[in-house]
């Protein structure tokens, strides 16, 4: 187990992988960061992907590509938004609708390229790893260059992007208002912040992560489409985004080792002696990252003070209430 564990070529698909839950937790982050819980990951990434990718067969240009995706997850965020703001319906039921509702529309569009490649220009922007190394001679520098520098340039902008939202969130007057947004809406809306703006903004850019994470899948990791190619990957976010404990710098390990969680099952399968033990299960350790976040929610729960997150997360506000 720690020869796969410590193994450049897991640690390297790990990341790969983790790219998806990353952007989908920072996208889950600044949504429920406005106060807004959105059990909708699910469907806005495979609204994301399948918007993306049929974008992507028809026109060959990463470009159109990366702008459907942003549309699809971004229009599926925006229902959810005009839902749960203006309409203020239970924030719950309104996520799991766009889950079921996303996951039918994106089968139904991804149909049509079903069976098609990615393009060849756009697999070779991606065979593009812009830190690689070639050939070093030592050992260990072939080590971190097959594990950490092998990678195309999506999986270095995810983490860009983390470090920039930290900054935001924390290092700005409307990171602050966003934080105030979703920790006391009536305060933050008497001190004059625009709350209805903030939190329509922030579901709608979160959705439109959420899509660019789903995307990354048939574009770049399987180079094809399958139907409901995300596989439950939306509700790992829901559960990092807790894990994490709402923190966009703390989202980039946590989305690795969610990543290595997820991936770890396969990664056995191939080892002939370990895949021969019954604890060693595919299905069993599939059920890690959500164990997981069971132990840091004990954990926390059993701290006095401990922060539990956005205090406004699933409660409507009433302007005329205050």
């Amino acid at each position: 187990m720690i020869s796969i564990l410590t193994s450049p070529d897991f640690i390297s698909s790990a990341i790969s992988f983790s790219v998806i839950l990353l952007l989908g937790t920072l996208g889950e982050l600044l949504t429920e960061r406005a106060g807004h819980l959105n059990l909708g990951v699910e469907g806005m990434m495979l609204l994301g992907a399948s918007f993306g990718y049929i974008a992507a067969v028809r026109s060959s240009s990463l470009v159109f590509a990366l702008v459907a995706a942003c549309l699809g997850s971004g229009l599926g965020a925006l229902m959810y938004a005009f839902l749960t703001v203006s309409l203020r319906v239970n924030q719950t039921v309104t996520g799991l609708a766009l889950t079921m509702f996303g996951a039918g529309l994106a089968n139904s569009v991804g149909s049509k390229v079903a069976g098609t490649s990615t393009p060849p220009n756009i697999e070779a922007f991606f065979s593009f790893h812009p830190l690689e190394m070639d050939s070093p001679n030592s050992a260990f520098l072939r080590f971190i260059n097959k594990a950490f520098l092998s990678h195309d340039v999506f999986v270095y902008f995810s983490i860009v992007l983390a470090v920039l939202l930290c900054v935001f969130l924390f290092r700005t007057q409307e990171g602050l208002a966003l934080r105030l947004t979703g920790e006391n809406t009536a305060a933050a809306d008497a001190s004059g912040i625009k709350v209805t703006r903030i939190k329509y903004l922030y579901i709608v850019i979160g959705g439109v992560l959420c899509g660019l994470g789903g995307l990354y899948l048939p574009l770049v990791q399987q180079g094809y489409w399958i139907e409901n190619i995300t596989a439950g990957q939306g509700w790992l976010v829901v559960a990092l985004v807790i894990f994490v404990r709402w923190h966009p710098i703390k989202a980039i390990a946590g989305s690795f080792v969610f990543g290595a969680l997820s991936i770890l099952g396969s990664s056995v399968q191939l080892n002939e002696r370990l895949s021969t033990i019954p604890f060693y299960n595919q299905y069993i350790m599939s059920m890690f990252p959500f164990f997981l976040t069971i132990v840091v929610l004990v954990i926390t729960s059993a701290r006095k003070g401990a922060w539990r997150g956005p205090a406004e997360i699933g409660h409507p506000y009433f302007r005329e209430d205050r």
